[in-house]
């Protein structure tokens, strides 16, 4: 499961650059004010009739219509770009809480077990939001370009965080949007504007940030290489002394970088992973909380227990019924 449309409060680490979200003398901006209706009407059309996630025929491009938002889901965030036209969410990481809404975007550059709601939404108006995945190997294409500005240098940070949203990113969004209604251009064009997105977010606010993750040896790109064999073997028993050798890391130094980066440490990532992969097998391949908790790597089920009610809120058991209870009833 993926929450890929959804870190501190929304515009905790918001930048707006000149002339981005206002005109002169402080008025607000009525080009954006339109624009923001726009992508509200686009996004609506696009979803009418749906609940959840529409995908589009623009790769990586998926489109969000939420009326009956119910409990917290959790699941991982992945890279990605993200907008809300019309209500707002809350994401959990680690310990942290991020609130982004219509102002705001949200972008994600490494993978990271999440919780995230849905906070404002009805069915009079509908959350409706959108999630372009982010494909590193594109971003590393545009930072090798010698005509791309230079940016500050940055280290490790968090891989989750809000900008505020401004008349260029939108303006490109809706241009990617609207090719949902032309798709025999998307071939030729959406590359085309999602590199002037990626552009958009390498330059605006944090994208120092999202340049780290493409960076050859940064510090950012280990831990999430570090990520990746923790999701390949997250069953295992955690040896951070062999991740560490295999990102060319000393112990301490992965220790506090993959903090910096989640928000948590390899133990409590690997716990959420673990976790997250036992209520799928409960809940869609129909295993007992004992086989499930063998299969994601626990030895004690009195453990595991304690665990999963420490995450999900309810024990295993009680946990696994209360959802099948709202699926049955169509909640």
């Amino acid at each position: 499961m993926a929450l890929n449309d959804t870190p501190g409060l929304a515009g905790k680490d918001s930048h707006e650059r000149p002339g981005e979200a206002r005109s002169g003398g402080g008025a607000p901006d009525a080009a954006l004010d339109q624009a923001r209706l726009d992508l509200v009407a686009l996004l609506d059309r696009f979803t009418v009739g749906c609940e959840g996630s529409v995908e589009t025929p623009v790769p990586g491009l998926f489109l969000h219509r939420i009326m009956n938002p119910g409990g917290p889901k959790h699941g991982i965030q992945t890279p990605a770009l993200a907008l809300i036209a019309q209500g707002s969410k809350r994401l959990m990481v680690g310990d942290e809480t991020y609130i982004y809404d219509p102002m705001h975007y949200l972008v994600s550059s490494v993978d990271l077990p999440v919780c995230g709601q849905v906070s404002v939404a009805s069915e009079s108006e509908p959350y409706l939001g959108m999630r372009l995945d982010l494909d590193v190997e594109e971003i590393t294409a545009l930072i090798q370009d010698e005509k791309l500005p230079p940016a500050a240098q940055a280290d490790a940070s968090r891989g989750l965080y809000v900008n505020r949203l401004g008349n260029s990113m939108l303006d490109a969004v809706l241009r990617l949007l609207r090719l949902v209604d032309a798709p025999e251009d998307v071939p030729i064009l959406a590359p085309l504007v999602k590199r002037e997105i990626l552009y958009r977010l390498l330059m605006n606010g944090s994208g120092a940030r999202l340049r780290q993750i493409a960076l050859q040896d940064s510090q950012t790109q280990r831990i999430a290489k570090a990520i990746q064999l923790l999701r390949q073997h997250f069953d295992q028993p955690l040896r951070v002394e062999d991740i560490a050798r295999d990102v060319h890391m000393s112990v301490s130094s992965l220790h506090h970088h993959f903090k910096a980066v989640t928000a948590m440490s390899p133990l409590q990532y690997q716990k959420q992973l673990r976790l997250q992969e036992a209520r799928r097998l409960m809940l869609l391949d129909i295993v007992d909380a004992a086989t499930a908790a063998h299969r994601v790597g626990y030895e004690s089920a009195s453990q595991f227990s304690r665990e999963y009610s420490r995450l999900f809120g309810a024990p295993p058991l009680r946990d696994t019924r209360r959802w099948r209870d709202a699926a049955a009833a169509g909640v």
